[in-house]
């Protein structure tokens, strides 16, 4: 089987996505998409609830999301993952957005059922997940400073914790003005805690540091050795939860990883969070907890180089 199927695979059900046994049911779409260790995650949690089907990768062109979902749908799929660049486009090709998704600006799995495309956004809540298992805390009770607040993931991350209604949120992106609109946003919907946009400078960074528990890194920055600092040497202290959306492969340090390491301070990278997003499309596909530690040791096993 290849690495990945075409949109042409798809739409023309070509040979290979024909002929695949178990039949495919599942799939994650992007551009690029071979990366993704989706499949080593989903595919061993089909067999271990005895599920008939497996899971592939589908490059999709921007543009053609909707015209992917309307094929999946007519070839029986259960569901569907979405990776960059295709969660903004997906909000609008769905039939239902839950209210999450809708809340957070983007769809990442799309559950088809009696070929209507349910769309839910599991960034959110796989992140509420993940910082319970890495650090045994609620978002709720801690201080924090997002890192690319102005992206799909940064920006997520940043609604979902003024959800939770956590005591201050510091929205930190390049381009200074998407993170005061974001800032704005959160205030107008209510939020009673602080929030506050920031310029990427060390001393701006450095002075909330002081005031915060929980550094996320939203960007993705930290998947090569030469990716710029995303902090002040100085600013990160022993009592700092770090999480890293970013992972490499072996579970290599990312720089932000390296940092924290030196510092004594608390760090997860983003394969946890990839687990527990996964663990949520399940739930959304099946209606059933998902079987997460032959997730775990599927998307271990993909992560050894």
């Amino acid at each position: 089987m290849p690495d990945f199927f075409t949109f042409h695979d798809l739409t023309a059900w070509t040979d290979g996505l024909r002929d695949l046994s178990p039949p495919a049911r599942l799939a994650v779409i992007g551009d690029p998409i071979a990366h993704s260790k989706s499949p080593q995650m989903h595919n061993p949690a089909l067999r271990a609830c005895g599920l008939t089907g497996q899971y592939i990768r589908v490059r999709v062109p921007i543009g053609r999301v909707s015209d992917a979902f309307r094929a999946f749908a007519a070839r029986d799929f259960v569901g569907v993952n979405i990776t960059i660049p295709h969660k903004f486009e997906a909000l609008v090709a769905v039939d239902f957005v839950d209210s999450l998704a809708a809340r957070l600006g983007a769809v990442n799995t799309v559950a088809i059922r009696d070929g209507r495309l349910h769309g839910y956004n599991s960034d959110g809540p796989g992140f509420l997940r993940s910082v319970r298992e890495a650090f045994g805390v609620e978002v709720r009770d801690l201080r924090v400073m997002i890192l690319g607040a102005g992206g799909g993931a940064g920006r997520a991350v940043a609604v979902q914790c003024a959800l939770e209604k956590c005591p201050a949120l510091y929205l930190v992106n390049r381009t200074q003005e998407k993170a005061e609109d974001l800032a704005r946003e959160i205030a107008g919907d209510g939020y009673a805690g602080l929030v506050q946009s920031l310029s990427w400078d060390a001393e701006s960074v450095r002075s909330a540091l002081r005031d915060t528990d929980l550094i996320v890194n939203g960007t993705s920055l930290g998947m090569k050795d030469d990716d710029a600092p995303l902090l002040p040497a100085d600013g990160l202290l022993q009592r700092h939860l770090v999480f890293d959306m970013v992972y490499r492969a072996g579970g290599r340090l990312t720089g932000l990883g390296a940092a924290a390491k030196e510092a004594g301070a608390a760090y997860v990278d983003g394969s946890t969070l990839l687990l527990h997003q996964g663990a949520i499309s399940f739930e959304h596909w099946f209606g059933r907890p998902a079987p997460i530690d032959a997730m775990r040791a599927g998307l271990q096993s993909a992560l050894i180089p």
